[in-house]
């Protein structure tokens, strides 16, 4: 499985950007999908995933920080998930790595870097105030 994220860039605070990730090597439709990111000189930090729950039903999760500013959506026909991030501040300045596992893991489990078996390249993102 290889994750091809993209979509980061420089940008001002308030503004706005969508992260893609493309999944090659696996069909997505049964996995979990999500995003962590990681500043300088900070640990890795969960951000959003969203989480197959069978069939055609999925589920969404945020971190506090970027709920209700950020939605996390995935096209399975193209493989790829998508972070929409909007009214960037400069604390979202960080490299956004796209994640993935299969199935559906425990709630609990959800913001946990270990839990994710799939790490794409990273792509950076930078907001200046």
């Amino acid at each position: 499985v290889q994750l091809q994220a993209s979509g980061g860039g420089a940008l001002q605070a308030g503004g706005s950007l969508r992260l893609s990730c493309v999944a090659s090597g696996v069909t997505i439709s049964t996995y979990t999908m999500g995003w962590f990111r990681q500043a300088p000189g900070k640990e890795r930090e969960f951000v959003a995933a969203i989480r197959w729950e069978g069939g055609n039903q999925y589920n969404t999760y945020y971190t506090d920080s970027v709920r209700g500013r950020s939605t996390i959506s995935r096209d399975n026909a193209k493989n790829t998930v998508y972070l929409q991030m909007n009214s960037l501040k400069p604390g979202d300045t960080a490299v956004y790595y796209c994640v993935a596992r299969a199935g559906r893991p425990i709630t609990s489990t959800m913001r946990q870097a270990e839990t994710y078996n799939y790490w794409g390249q990273g792509t950076q993102v930078t907001v200046s105030s």
